[in-house]
């Protein structure tokens, strides 16, 4: 789920990879990798330092398409939100959201279409880059210089595109095979569960593995909550257990704490346990993955977040 909003910093044999789009398991060249959800191409071909990616990573048909015009609209709108508002969401500005509402508003355009009639495909993005011209009427669009770089993406990622849905069945019901899907994002930033409206676009939580990639729920099985020792934030949003200090200060520094999109400091704090407790809520994890410990070894004390309360009462929920 998501897009290359999410930024996974993965470091084997010493060598650190920044990961946008492309799931973690492409370093193994052993493992085939599939991207179902939202695409931005731009990423693909920024890929380095790694052999023969090409050749284990599949594409679904189904996946949208990010386009520069949603990326764009994706900054006009945190200004216009600045403005009327005097605060934005703090998104990263990757058009993530003005993706999903095309989807949503079904004026999206997916892989499928690219890759078939490129006229039609033509006519329609003609049509949802006027829309967003119409409602942003400082946007500017090349219109023709976008066609023409599309066509040409189109067919150097025609080897990878596969239907998605067929691609899973084959992967759940053939030989045996070990199968592992990540997520993007945290499940606090979930479109429904999440800090609304401080949150991401998509599902993060374990319904994405259905939704995202055509997974009956019965195929789940292991669910790992990966967790931090303390608690992070990139962006703005309620934060209870934010330390705006110099603890907060030693986490941000000791944990490199800064987004690998944005660039931006992560805003730290003390572990919550009563977000974890929601997060298990709706995922229901079977284990969790907690990450570093390390970081908090400098400290002769470490406080933990264990209850909310509102009103005076402690409430048993997160509100």
């Amino acid at each position: 789920q998501g897009g290359n909003n999410a930024g996974h910093t993965v470091v084997v044999d010493g060598k650190e990879y920044d990961f946008h789009l492309f799931p973690s398991g492409i370093i193994n060249p052993k493992a085939i990798s599939f991207i179902a959800q939202l695409k931005s191409y731009f990423s693909l071909y920024l890929l380095t330092g790694l052999k023969d990616w090409e050749k284990r990573l599949i594409i679904s048909d189904r996946a949208h398409i990010v386009f520069d015009f949603h990326q764009a609209v994706d900054g006009l709108q945190e200004v216009q939100r600045q403005a009327q508002e005097g605060k934005n969401i703090g998104t990263t500005k990757k058009g993530i959201g003005p993706t999903y509402s095309s989807k949503a508003a079904r004026t999206g355009l997916r892989i499928c279409d690219l890759l078939s009639d490129f006229d039609e495909f033509s006519s329609r993005f003609k049509n949802l880059a006027q829309q967003y011209k119409s409602m942003f009427p400082t946007l500017e669009i090349d219109i023709e210089g976008q066609l023409k770089k599309l066509k040409g993406y189109a067919e150097k990622i025609r080897p990878m595109v596969r239907d998605g849905v067929y691609f899973m069945y084959e992967a759940l019901h053939g030989s045996p095979k070990k199968i592992l899907v990540e997520g993007a994002n945290a499940a606090l930033l979930d479109i429904d569960f999440g800090t609304y409206p401080f949150v991401t676009s998509s599902n993060c939580t374990i319904g994405g593995v259905c939704t995202g990639l055509g997974v009956p729920p019965q195929h789940v099985g292991d669910v790992y909550g990966v967790v931090k020792a303390y608690t992070t934030r990139v962006g703005i949003g309620a934060f209870p257990t934010e330390q705006i200090n110099e603890i907060g200060d030693l986490l941000q520094s000791r944990g490199h704490e800064w987004g690998v999109t944005t660039g931006r400091k992560r805003r730290c704090g003390w572990l919550d346990l009563v977000i974890l407790k929601y997060a298990h809520m709706i995922n229901g994890f079977t284990a969790l993955a907690l990450t570093k410990l390390d970081i908090l070894d400098v400290l002769d004390e470490i406080k933990i977040g264990v209850a909310y309360r509102l009103g005076g009462k402690r409430i048993p929920y997160f509100p």
